[in-house]
């Protein structure tokens, strides 16, 4: 295995289990709704689930077409992942760490939109009355990944990382 697809298997089983592990706990130790303030006007565990995408989108659609469609769409996404993944020469640390980010981010989320149809969610950030939607170890890996990204992708300054499959370490 390249020292590119180790990078990528170590981040990627980090991820999913430090995000498994900690909905397990919230799941195990916290009544649905329960909430407890850690920094106080600041930042609570509150456990909820989410049954849409990202801030709730979908959330009120019927299950059987909002399963089956997050579903796919988590697949078909992380496909694409790889698929840029294999692309990139392995000398791509940052943008191979950024999209693996988001693709740990990604599993974490399936994986409990495939057991629980749902996801469970529990970092809740607010100041006064005004909550930002409560988020997951998942979704945090995901914006990482995402800002990682694009700070890799603006020092290229116009020059395609991915343009060259044939130099990819696969």
């Amino acid at each position: 295995m390249s020292a590119k697809w180790k990078l990528v298997s170590g981040w990627l089983a980090a991820i999913v289990f430090f995000d498994q592990l900690t909905k397990i706990i919230v799941d195990r130790t916290m009544a649905l709704y329960q909430s407890i303030a850690i920094v106080d006007g600041l930042f609570n565990f509150t456990y909820v689930r989410n049954t849409g995408a990202a801030f709730g989108i979908f959330a009120g659609s019927a299950e059987i077409f909002r399963r089956p469609f997050l579903i796919t769409v988590s697949i078909l996404a992380g496909g694409f992942i790889v698929k840029l993944l294999q692309r990139l020469d392995g000398r791509e640390r940052g943008l191979i760490t950024a999209l693996t980010f988001i693709l740990g981010g990604a599993v974490g989320n399936l994986i409990d939109r495939m057991i629980y149809g749902e996801v469970i969610d529990f970092l809740d950030f607010y100041w006064r009355n005004y909550h930002w939607p409560a988020f997951n170890v998942a979704d945090s890996f995901i914006t990482l990944g995402v800002a990682v990204a694009l700070f890799c992708l603006y020092k290229h300054k116009g020059n395609d990382p991915f343009a060259s499959p044939a130099k990819a370490d696969k």
